[in-house]
């Protein structure tokens, strides 16, 4: 027998806590809340501040779009908006009817979130509100620690999984007991303030990317309707357009069943209206091809430039002679389809409307040119929406490296 058989494991309680201790870094410590470092607390958020239930303000107040407080709802957790503060406001309410409604006000600072329903599931929608305001059923967390800093809290609170909370009923709800008794790891004010300040800066370069996106969105939109309907025309092309029938430039096509194709990690995809639901082993069409829903989402067109198969609620166009799928795609895109929408219930279109519809056409070297310089404006965006969504990961790896004290921004002794 080998003298490594004949070694028996240390169980002891005094072997454990060595070996626990063995994990932890100098300078570091382990609580209930993880490792952090030794100058923090694990403390709960009721230590710091106070959770105020919001009021059933009656919804009929809505509307206004002025007055003495902003008004919040569960709904507006599903606006876009910047994730530091919630500084838009669709409704106001006036101090005369919050006083004969008796609604408390949540207090400028508060850090704003849904307590009733799916809001609640909702990522990143933990938000500042800069001024007092009203709402109907939400919470609010208000500092009371007149030395803590609010926006490290409300930092603290985006990585506070609030779906584990929620009560077991039909309808998800929170209490501020619940989230008054959740412990996290706290450093002293002057390192809440320099992590705040970090990650405040970040927010602030998604805030700009954002707002570069949207208005790269609104040139290339405007860009759309000057150039598909000739209003404006590129240099070196002149001429009247020729007004035609779509069904003179391209063929509708009906998808089809995909279970005779259908297979995983397949070669080709398999669209549906809303987008990619599989792939097949073989292409039902292989040309750059403009898409559009036959039933349900008719509103949405799609553009492939290789081979794809679709299933049987979205069409294909199959272009003619020399045209270019990639100008009418973005043309289709200008298309109000839901006002040929040929059923009562579900909505639809007809292959046969869709070709009847009369359109001005350039030559397919115009058409080339126009797609060209709409297609380099998406590439912009999309190399923007790129660097948003690294710079918010970015966001997301130093919240867990500096909420947790993992990496420090002042000095222990300095933060005390």
């Amino acid at each position: 027998m080998t003298s490594d058989a004949t070694q028996v494991r240390d169980g002891s309680p005094r072997h454990a806590a060595q070996t626990a201790a063995q994990d932890v870094p100098p300078g570091y410590k382990r609580t209930e809340v993880g490792v952090v470092p030794k100058d923090w607390r694990a403390s709960q958020l009721g230590d710091f501040g106070t959770l105020r239930s919001g009021n059933g303000f009656p919804l009929k107040h809505q509307g206004r779009r002025d007055g003495d407080y902003p008004f919040f709802k569960v709904s507006d957790m599903n606006n876009p908006g910047n994730e530091l503060f919630m500084d838009y406001a669709n409704h106001w309410i006036d101090e005369d009817v919050r006083r004969a409604m008796s609604a408390e006000v949540f207090p400028a600072g508060s850090i704003v979130f849904a307590k009733i329903g799916a809001a609640i599931f909702l990522e990143r929608k933990r938000l500042l509100v800069r001024d007092s305001c009203l709402d109907n059923n939400m919470m609010a967390y208000v500092l009371t620690d007149r030395g803590a800093s609010t926006r490290f809290f409300h930092y603290v609170l985006l990585r506070v999984e609030l779906a584990k909370l929620v009560s077991t009923t039909a309808l998800p709800s929170l209490s501020g007991r619940q989230i008054a008794s959740v412990r996290v790891p706290i450093p002293a004010p002057a390192e809440q303030r320099a992590i705040a300040e970090a990650l405040s800066d970040v927010d602030e370069l998604l805030g700009a990317l954002e707002a570069l996106i949207d208005k790269k969105r609104a040139i290339k939109q405007a860009a759309m309707q000057q150039l598909l309907t000739g209003k404006i025309r590129l240099p070196g092309f002149s001429g009247e357009w020729e007004t035609k029938r779509l069904g003179s430039v391209l063929t509708v096509c009906h998808g089809k069943s995909q279970r005779e194709v259908e297979m995983s990690h397949g070669p080709y995809p398999i669209l549906a209206t809303g987008g990619q639901i599989g792939t097949a082993s073989r292409p039902l069409y292989d040309k750059p091809s403009v898409l559009i829903g036959r039933k349900g989402t008719i509103d949405q067109p799609q553009y492939m430039d290789r081979p794809f198969w679709t299933v049987d609620t979205l069409f294909y166009c199959a272009m003619a002679a020399d045209n270019v799928a990639k100008f009418f795609f973005y043309r289709f895109c200008l298309i109000d389809w839901k006002q040929y929408n040929e059923a009562s219930g579900v909505p639809s279109l007809n292959a046969r409307t869709i070709e009847h519809i009369s359109l001005a056409c350039p030559k397919p070297a115009e058409q080339t040119a126009i797609a060209t310089v709409l297609s380099d404006m998406d590439a912009e965006i999309a190399a923007l929406e790129a660097r948003r969504d690294k710079t918010r990961a970015i966001k997301q790896g130093m919240m867990q490296q500096l909420l947790t004290g993992r990496v420090r921004l002042v000095k222990p002794e300095a933060a005390a």
